[in-house]
């Protein structure tokens, strides 16, 4: 231990850096299959539509070494479907996803301790809707089991403004806050990337 303390002080002192330890990012890919998100906007502000996902694409990134993770979820809108009839085509189309146009949505979260897929708590990021990115917030619910996201799914819920993701139409009869979830399982496989 000395030893070392006295190398490290010696290279500092001749001006060379020590080796910087190897970081390992572990990336796992979402399980399309048993992730979900669905989305609940009202009429007359009393009335809820709700729609939901078949299926979530995208990885998650682990650093161990900083105890840190990062989620990058993608959602096919052609794949919504709608609980009341007639509704889904008016979801897609122009007024509303516009999934001709744009064909996908994406979360991208920040970095956020590992520690809060057991205690739950907030998960800052961004969402691009529309082709628009903004920045949103997420609330992670605390785990049911040991191993989050393997055992159990991660389940995350916030509230975005359709205004601002473009979609201004019906404003006197659809209420402009619409409210988000997401249900996040990973599959077994892992990448590994080392970077200097």
């Amino acid at each position: 231990m000395l030893l070392s303390g006295f190398l490290v002080g010696l290279l500092a002192v001749a001006g060379i850096e020590p080796p910087a330890a190897t970081e390992r990012i572990e990336t796992r890919h979402l399980d399309a299959q048993r992730s979900h998100a669905a989305f609940s906007v009202r009429v007359l502000w009393m009335i809820p539509i709700d729609g939901s996902f078949g299926s979530v694409h995208g990885d998650v990134h682990i650093d161990r070494f900083r105890s840190q993770a990062r989620v990058d979820a993608r959602i096919d809108t052609n794949a919504v479907s709608m609980r009341r009839n007639g509704v889904e085509g008016w979801v897609k189309s122009e007024e509303f996803f516009d999934v001709e146009n744009f064909p996908e949505i994406r979360f991208q979260s920040d970095s956020f301790p590992l520690s809060r897929l057991d205690t739950g708590g907030d998960l800052p990021g961004s969402l691009t809707l529309r082709g628009i990115r903004r920045p949103v917030l997420f609330a992670l619910k605390p785990a049911t089991c040991g191993r989050p996201a393997l055992d159990c799914a991660v389940e995350a819920n916030g509230t975005v403004r359709r205004s601002e993701f473009g979609m201004r139409t019906r404003r006197a009869t659809l209420s402009d806050k619409v409210d988000l979830s997401l249900s996040i399982r990973m599959s077994d496989d892992t990448a590994r990337s080392a970077h200097p």
